[in-house]
């Protein structure tokens, strides 16, 4: 049998970017050949793209796209599992492509960006064997496209783990990217009150009258402290009602109308907002797949 060297390991690994102990089986069981080797790999990318779909994917990064007027774009979240991965040159381009398509293709949602052409294949092809190449699972997430009324505008803060997209119009440049970092800074739920949901307000009210009724207060004082604690939240909760993040003397809406300036819309993603992840002990992890090769190479 062929001597497998360190030296074809890390050819083989540079030209699949496999995992080296996949190169090194799959150069084992080549004889030593690297391209019969190669071959082996990228039978098998497909059946570890399989394996690692099933793995929680919280990491990743979110990505923006603008067209060149500024009247048309898209923000797009695509995980993966570790924060290695979502510096991966590979994944990088993997999510810029798919905000291009969602600007330039107005897909209804996941399934329809998974099924556009992508790179002479399709997005889904692409993404299926990116997982196989980096070894962890990726999943495009959610996605939103926008036809601006005003221009657009963005912000991505903290490597990509927070992008903000908004259709904002009159004021600068200076201006659109400072309601941006607000909003990636204070995390508003709606843009006005109007736009937070009826159960929610209906929650706060109930908790707010449970605890105002605690006081002994008159039935008229009480309903007056329910309804600013209520009008409390709405402001906490609203871009526009929020103290503006460089001027708290001011809200968003004082600083909007003080420059001539409306915003009819924002979208804010935040990485993994909402995904349970994963609390193995990695270390725990490492010591099990170690002891599981040693126990493959001892001879049966």
């Amino acid at each position: 049998m062929a001597e497998i060297t360190a030296g074809m390991v890390r050819e083989l690994r540079d030209k699949t970017d496999a995992p080296m102990m996949e190169c090194k089986k799959a150069l084992t069981e080549a004889g030593g050949d690297l391209v019969k080797a190669e071959d082996i790999l990228r039978v098998k990318l497909g059946n570890k793209a399989s394996k690692a779909s099933s793995r929680v994917a919280a990491e990743g990064i979110v990505a923006v796209h603008v067209s060149a007027d500024g009247k048309l774009g898209s923000i797009v979240e695509v995980n993966c599992e570790t924060d290695f991965v979502a510096k991966n040159e590979d994944f990088l381009g993997f999510a810029k492509k798919a905000a291009e398509l969602v600007a330039a293709k107005n897909p209804a949602d996941v399934a329809a960006l998974s099924a556009l052409p992508l790179d002479g294949s399709s997005v889904e092809a692409v993404r299926t064997a990116l997982v196989g190449k980096i070894g962890e699972n990726v999943s495009l997430r959610r996605f939103a496209r926008v036809a601006a009324a005003g221009r657009l505008a963005t912000y991505i803060h903290g490597g990509a783990k927070v992008g903000v997209l908004i259709d904002i119009a009159g004021g600068d440049d200076a201006l659109a990217k400072d309601i941006a970092m607000h909003i990636a800074a204070i995390k508003p739920m709606a843009l006005s009150k109007e736009g937070i949901p009826a159960d929610l307000i209906k929650r706060e009210r109930d908790i707010a009258a449970a605890k105002a009724a605690e006081s002994g207060k008159p039935a008229n004082i009480v309903e007056k402290m329910v309804e600013g604690s209520v009008q409390k939240i709405l402001k906490d909760k609203t871009l526009l009602g929020q103290p503006f993040v460089k001027d708290d003397k001011q809200t968003v809406e004082q600083v909007l109308k003080s420059k001539g300036a409306q915003v009819h819309a924002f979208y804010l993603y935040v990485v993994g907002e909402g995904i349970e992840k994963r609390k193995d002990d990695f270390v725990a992890e490492v010591m099990a797949q170690a002891s599981k090769a040693g126990k493959e190479a001892q001879p049966s």
